[in-house]
This record gives C-alpha cells, structure tokens and sequence, in this order.
C-alpha cells in the first residue's frame, strides 16, 4: 500500500512537472529576435512611391512611364564598396588557394617530422600581429592550419616559398622579374538556390542533349525546358523516374491519384547552382572605354595603391558583384553562427525598385537624390561627379572617381546615389518592365548564360557617373550595360532585407515585449 501510495505522488510530480499543456503554444525554445543595422548600412523602411520618369523626358526617348510600387524594408550600403572593401574578397580568395596549396603541400610533404619541431613566427603581409604556433599545430591538419584563419603565414617564408610557386606569375612574364601574385589563378567557387526554378510547377523534362563539337553539353540541367504532362497521359522520361515517389518533381501520389506538382520537391542537387569566376578586377578598363585617350596611370594605380583605398571599386562585372555578394553573406553568416547567434538574409545586389526607392530619399517625386530641380545649390556648387559644361570634369571637384564619402548625402543617408559611378543593379533590362512586372517588389529577373544573345544580357544600371551627362544622376533614368562587361565607370554596393514588418522605427519591432508591432494612436 506505501509504495502504491509512493508511485502515485512521484506520478503526479512528474506530471506536474511536465512541459506539455495540451495546447497550441508554438515551438519551444523559440528567442526574441531583435533586427540590428549591418555594420556600415542604412534602414530604408518599407514603403510605396511613384516609380519611373515623372519629369521631363528626351525627346523621342519614349520612356516617361510612371508606375506605383511598394517596396519590401532593407538595408543598403551608405557608401558604394569601395577599393579596400573589394580587396578584402581579393585577399580572401588569394589567401584560401595558399592555405590549401600548403595543406596539399604538408600532406604530400614525407619528411613532415621538421615541420613538427620547426619554431617559428608566422605573419601575413602588412600585419603586425605576430602569432606563435604551438607544437600541436605543427601536425598535418586542415583544421588547424588550411582552414583556421586565426594562424596567419608569411608568403616569404623560405619553407613555403616551394609550396606557392605557381601562385606568382612564371619568369617568362615577369616584369623587371618582379615576383607578383598570378591574378589569372584568384578563382572564386561559390554556390546559389535557383529559387525562381525551384518553385515552377510540372515535372522535370528531360530535353534532347545538346553538345558541341567537343561533346561538351550545352544547356545545363537547371536550364532546361519545361512541357508538363498530365502524370498519367505521358509516360515520364529521363533519368529522375522513381515510381515509388510519383512522377520526377511532382512529389509522392496520395491515394486519390493526385500529387504537389511543386518542382523543388524533387532532387534538391539540380537547383543548387556552383560557379566559378577570376574575382581579381579588370584594371585595363580604364584603357579600354576611351578611345585617344592617356589613362595609363589609373590602370597602373587605381586598385591596389593606398592612395585609392576610399574610392568606389570599378571594372568590376556584374557577375563578380554578385559573387562578392555570396561571399560577404557566408563571411557573416559564419562568424553568427561561431557566436552562437542566428543566420540573417543575403547580401544581394538591389533591384531596380529598392535602388530608386533609396535614392529619393524619402522624397515623394524627387528629380535628384537631394531634392531638385537643379544640380547646383544656391552657393552655385554642384551637388555630385559628373561631366559638367560640357566636358570641364573638375568643375563638379571630381576629375575621374572621388572618394565614396563625398559630397552630402540625400535624406536616407546615403552617398553618391547621382554620380561617381553607375551602379549595378539585380534587375534584368527591359524597355516595357513597368508595363508587365508586378507592384509589390517590382523585379525582372533572367540569368543569361553565354550563349545567350546580348540582348538577354542586359542589366538595369543607375545613378550616372563620373563621366555622364547631368540627365544619367535623376533618380528615375534607367539605363543598361551587359552582365559580362567590367567599366571604369560602373560600381556597385550591397542591400539586405530587412527581418520583420519594416516600419519606420525597426527598434520596436521585435521581442516579447510587446504583442503587435503596430501601435495606432
């Protein structure tokens, strides 16, 4: 009878004791997230304007169309990325090919014995922070030296020199015999979700291949045309059938004969895209885009010389922006979650629509970034870098570039959002976008491969610059250059949407403080 009447009070402890109520509580576990500016950003809250030319046109441009958007809260670099931001991906890049030419190296290397009892201090180029490596690190580990960023190297240490041999240009090409990085080997491999291919509906069909003359194939798999069947009037081709799981992309068939015509419900691999591209920086544009023309020293000095840290990043492609993106996410990502904190959206390019949104600065039917009509204040001084009277490029105090903290910045907080340099955009070019595209975060978007006709290779450019006429720094005038062309006129900078409803003040959004993030008075 005691211990009946024991079991009975520690059965009803437990009970007591129980996290489960029975009710619908949500998941547990769950903390408030609090939104926080990335470093070096502004909030733009969400919100809707007049999208497109709302002023005077060109004549016979035939583009003043007008069309009103809402646009989704983010955030947006105050300043184009500049020369030393880009080359923080540079040296990243250069760096991860050492330390696994290194790793590679060790590994192969039989007498690993001296690496084990060789005492040394390691430092990377321009860094004054020496680091001492323990014994242990010594061993031949990816973890402890290929991949740790913690333990820097010394490109000069007579040790490694072997190792990173073909890292530098051969002797033959070679100037003054200067020993200089190869820029040709900084190769980037990075990886994105085709989302907008993942989420149409209808199988999966495998198309004719199609190769050329060296057998290589031509359309990719992510690409490939679409006619979707009903599952039973067709039998399925291709290499994904699975009759136990329905037919290829349209998820398992349920009893009644009907399936998720979803395509991201079939092999997850084929819309996970990886891509390769050199990441170094086509510095002979300067050269390139003006005919008769001295741009000798820009070509020389623009990227890599101090003196141009602080100025926008150019000769950069539109496909090396959106790499650079990736990386800086992973780069953040990365260090969120070592500090046990949440992963936040992507670094992108900003559509056509966040990029005029930012730019009006919150000025409803605004000419320029700072209001308008005119591109002078009433000092007389001009308001941005551009090519004034006709042609007396100083007249502005620019002469090419200036620096990414110049001039005064529009109502968001922004700089040079009319002028300095054009800025890529995610969105593809199209004459008639305003008539076809939708209102809530308006977007055109098509990933041109290289066989694809120019025309589907045109990309939205904005802000004017430096060498553009006053007509190119209006908020509303759109112009286009293609994904594969890198100018010494065309930078770019980050956005990054924003998590949560995206009002005025985000500081109230979020927690378990308060039940609603809206507050009508």
């Amino acid at each position: 009878m005691k211990k009946l009447l024991l079991y009975t009070i520690v059965a009803a402890t437990l009970a007591s004791c129980s996290t489960r109520s029975g009710h619908l509580e949500g998941a547990y576990g769950r903390t408030p997230y609090h939104p926080e500016v990335p470093l070096g950003m502004i909030y733009i809250p969400a919100g809707g304007f007049t999208m497109g030319q709302n002023d005077g046109d060109v004549p016979f441009l035939h583009q003043t169309r007008a069309k009103t958007v809402s646009v989704q809260a983010f955030y947006m670099d105050q300043t184009e990325i500049s020369n030393n931001e880009y080359r923080q991906f540079v040296n990243w890049v250069r760096d991860s090919i050492a330390r696994e030419k290194i790793y590679i190296g060790l590994e192969e290397d039989e007498d690993a014995s001296r690496w084990i009892d060789y005492s040394e201090y390691y430092f990377s180029e321009g860094d004054l922070e020496y680091v001492e490596f323990e014994e242990s690190d010594r061993y031949i580990n990816r973890e402890n030296f290929s991949l740790n960023w913690d333990r820097r190297f010394y490109y000069g240490d007579p040790e490694l020199v072997p190792l990173l041999a073909d890292m530098y240009y051969p002797q033959p090409e070679r100037f003054y015999k200067r020993r200089e990085f190869d820029t040709r080997k900084l190769v980037f491999t990075y990886y994105w979700i085709d989302y907008v291919e993942a989420a149409k509906r209808g199988r999966i069909n495998i198309t004719p291949n199609a190769f050329d003359k060296d057998g290589v194939k031509l359309v990719p798999e992510h690409r490939e045309l679409d006619t979707p069947p009903h599952p039973f009037t067709e039998e399925p081709q291709g290499q994904d059938l699975n009759l136990s799981q329905g037919v290829p992309g349209e998820g398992s068939i349920n009893k009644k004969g009907q399936s998720n015509a979803i395509r991201g419900h079939a092999n997850r691999q084929r819309f996970i895209i990886d891509e390769k591209i050199n990441v170094y920086p086509d510095t002979l544009c300067w050269v390139r885009d003006f005919t008769y023309s001295f741009h000798d020293p820009m070509t020389n000095m623009y990227f890599w010389h101090p003196a141009y840290d602080n100025y926008p990043v150019v000769g950069v492609t539109w496909t090396q922006a959106k790499a650079f993106s990736i990386w800086r996410t992973q780069l953040l990502n990365t260090w969120l979650v070592e500090m046990g904190d949440l992963f936040v959206n992507d670094f992108r390019l900003p559509t056509e629509a966040e990029w005029e949104r930012a730019s009006r600065g919150d000025l409803e039917l605004s000419q320029y970034p700072w209001g308008g009509p005119y591109i002078r204040n009433e000092s007389g001084c001009f308001l941005g870098n551009f090519k004034p009277m006709r042609g007396r490029y100083f007249e502005d105090g620019g002469f090419h570039s200036v620096k990414v903290y110049s001039y005064n910045p529009n109502g968001w907080g922004l700089y040079c959002m009319a002028g300095n340099v054009s800025e890529w955009c995610e969105t593809a070019f199209d004459e008639s976008m305003y008539e076809f595209s939708h209102d809530l975060n308006t977007d055109y978007r098509y990933n041109a491969m290289d066989w694809d006709p120019p025309s589907m290779k045109r990309k939205v450019l904005r802000g004017g610059s430096w060498k553009d006429i006053g007509y190119y720094l209006r908020n509303s005038t759109r112009t286009f250059e293609y994904q594969d062309t890198a100018k010494s006129y065309i930078g770019y900078r980050n956005v990054m949407t924003h998590l949560g409803r995206g009002g005025r003040d985000f500081t109230k959004e979020g927690g378990e403080e308060i039940r609603s993030d809206i507050q009508l008075r």
